[in-house]
């Protein structure tokens, strides 16, 4: 039989369409059709429950509104939040924290009701990579009463906590399966404590809330993990500490600490992604404080003082959370009662210039979060019972609201897991 005449483009086109067949069912091609296209996750942590046995008053106090920790599937076109769940727990899981791969949440639970010493605690998850659903590994005393805050060492091993109403700090290994053990260093915060009217208090202001003992408000590793710093609001102290990671061991590093002025009570405090500034947000004083850092030694020098309200602003307020843009170009300050949220450019000496705020559309912001693109920010109204969604506008940086609320019970803290790049397994 005569085969009849084929010719080049014949040829290309069939050649062509034999490529993408073997190419459509390579194996590279096939994992990466076949992998999974998981949901924006969000979890917020909540009050749940009252401090009855630290606080001065010694008054019986109701519970807090929030359940636990609440879970929600974030859109990623309109930021808007869809409840996905929920892990009851009476002890007021506060803060969140992932490790860097995403397959464990840890929670502080700001409670003084573990132990003869009355201490707080700490919980581990496993997080499903599928829905992000939460399955509880262990949960262990966290060296004190009322842990507020917690963070992990860049190598994932250690977590630390700062204990607020218990005025102390402490180091708890991450075990190979994810959960915590025993601390493994805890240190108690020594010195004098700071006056009761703020240095910086804008004019009119009666705000007061640590400045009657010791209270550790937040703790972090800078970014090469060789340092541990933490604030002390009732001291006015940012204490700086050498990390011994091998053995999980605080030590004062030289000098041991930086003082903020009398009675401004330091809170949050952010490296800016460049790390060489450091952001401090004092609560009372109502101030951020921008700090040149040394990262071979630990040393922080000051640079910048400069009011988080608005200019003209009178009468009372405290400061919560503190973050940097992702790009590094913004610094945001959340204010409560005056119920905003402050946006600073940042210029190239890493100084700071006010360039507007944002209402909160809530009562009482306690924190608020970027989602992983940066396109969204979330402010967690406390006493509102809400969270608002609000879009950054990229090239300014201010805040314009969605119109998309969220209610739930005392919100404290919301965190962020995008399952579209977590892992097959824990």
């Amino acid at each position: 039989m005569i085969l009849p005449p084929f010719s080049r483009r014949a040829f290309l086109k069939t050649a062509a369409g034999a490529a993408v067949q073997i190419a459509a069912t390579s194996p590279a091609l096939l994992a990466r059709n076949k992998a999974p296209q998981g949901p924006l996750m969000a979890y917020v942590g909540t009050f749940s429950s009252p401090l009855q046995d630290v606080l001065p008053t010694q008054v019986d106090l109701p519970p807090g509104n929030g359940r636990g920790i609440h879970l929600f599937e974030v859109d990623r076109a309109t930021g808007a939040l869809t409840p996905r769940g929920l892990v009851e727990m009476g002890t007021s899981p506060s803060c969140l924290a992932f490790n860097a791969a995403g397959t464990r949440l840890y929670s502080a639970n700001e409670t003084d009701k573990t132990g003869a010493a009355a201490e707080g605690t700490l919980s581990s998850f496993a997080v499903n990579p599928a829905d992000g659903q939460l399955t509880l590994l262990n949960t262990v005393r966290s060296g004190g009463a009322g842990p507020t805050y917690l963070s992990l060492h860049p190598s994932g091993r250690f977590v630390f906590v700062a204990n607020y109403f218990g005025g102390s700090v402490a180091v708890l290994p991450v075990l190979p399966d994810g959960s915590l053990g025993e601390p493994s260093d805890v240190k108690n915060d020594e010195g004098t404590i700071g006056p009761r009217t703020a240095t910086h208090a804008p004019s009119g202001s009666f705000a007061f809330s640590g400045h009657d003992r010791t209270h550790a408000h937040m703790i972090l590793s800078d970014p090469a993990g060789k340092f541990v710093l933490h604030s002390d609001l009732g001291l006015d102290r940012i204490f700086v500490s050498k990390f011994d990671d091998r053995a999980g061991v605080l030590t004062p590093n030289d000098p041991p600490s930086v003082s903020l002025p009398p009675g401004d009570g330091p809170r949050h405090f952010y490296f800016h992604p460049k790390g060489g500034w450091l952001y401090s947000l004092q609560e009372e004083g109502s101030t951020i404080v921008v700090f040149e850092y040394d990262a071979a030694h630990g040393r922080l020098s000051h640079r910048q003082t400069l009011s988080s309200l608005p200019p003209g602003f009178a009468g009372s307020n405290f400061c919560s959370e503190l973050m940097v843009s992702a790009d590094g170009r913004f610094v945001y300050a959340g204010n409560r009662l005056h119920d905003s949220i402050s946006v600073f450019a940042v210029g190239k000496n890493g100084l700071l210039r006010f360039i507007g705020e944002e209402w909160t559309r809530g009562n009482y912001p306690r924190s608020f979060n970027f989602d992983p693109t940066g396109r969204f920010l979330y402010s967690c109204n406390q006493r509102g019972d809400n969270i608002a969604a609000f879009r950054v506008q990229q090239g300014s940086g201010r805040l314009v609201f969605t119109g998309h609320y969220t209610a739930v019970g005392n919100p404290s803290c919301i965190v962020f897991l995008d399952l579209r790049h977590a892992p097959a397994g824990g």
